[in-house]
């Protein structure tokens, strides 16, 4: 079991932030924002509240259009009325298909507490506002054994570098209050190679 906040972002790396709250987004991960057309990445916030804003699907095609690596960020799940599923399946039809690398696991007042990655079935517990990794217990396995499946077939479709070349969108969960979700963004992010 370890314990980890999220890494520092490459600091070369030149990311834009689109969507509703992108300034709070890029306090929280300490990401000075630039325009779409110069970056190395993009990430795109859904909002589970209000969706996603014409004007944001615009820029998703110009993203596509420069091959600009794209995260899928999804908020605002807290309220427990429309969930990470649900909000993913909605992204990929306004969007393109999003791969769905981690489950989301809340806790007992439905609050969004943990995730559970699909490639190595490990959980990730940010109940306490930090993250806490430990294997999944036995019932989660059989739990995500469907969604597992699916997502390594979508994965190979793409090869392992998908989300590098811009082909495979991953559609991450964040919620502030915990931080849930902050670990994978980072982590993705700084997977990819600095343009400038």
């Amino acid at each position: 079991m370890s314990t980890q906040i999220f890494p520092s972002i490459t600091p070369n790396l030149q990311i834009s932030i689109i969507g509703k709250s992108s300034v709070e987004i890029g306090d929280f991960f300490g990401i000075e924002a630039v325009a779409l057309e110069l970056s190395d990445a993009a990430i795109f916030i859904v909002s589970a509240q209000d969706g996603i804003s014409p004007e944001d699907i615009e820029k998703w095609a110009i993203a596509r259009e420069l091959y600009i690596p794209s995260i899928v960020l999804i908020t605002e799940l807290s309220n427990g009325e429309v969930d990470f599923d649900d909000m993913s399946a909605i992204a990929g039809r306004m969007l393109d298909e999003v791969l769905t690398p981690y489950l989301v696991l809340h806790d007992e007042e439905g609050f969004p507490s943990a995730l559970i990655d699909l490639d190595t079935l490990k959980l990730s517990d940010y109940s306490d506002g930090v993250r806490v990794e430990r294997e999944s217990d036995p019932e989660h396995k059989v739990l995500v054994f469907e969604f597992r499946a699916e997502h390594l077939d979508k994965t190979a479709q793409f090869g392992p570098t998908g989300f590098q070349d811009a082909l495979a969108f991953p559609a991450i969960p964040f919620v502030a209050k915990n931080s849930l979700g902050s670990f994978e963004i980072a982590t993705l992010l700084n997977s990819l190679p600095s343009r400038s």
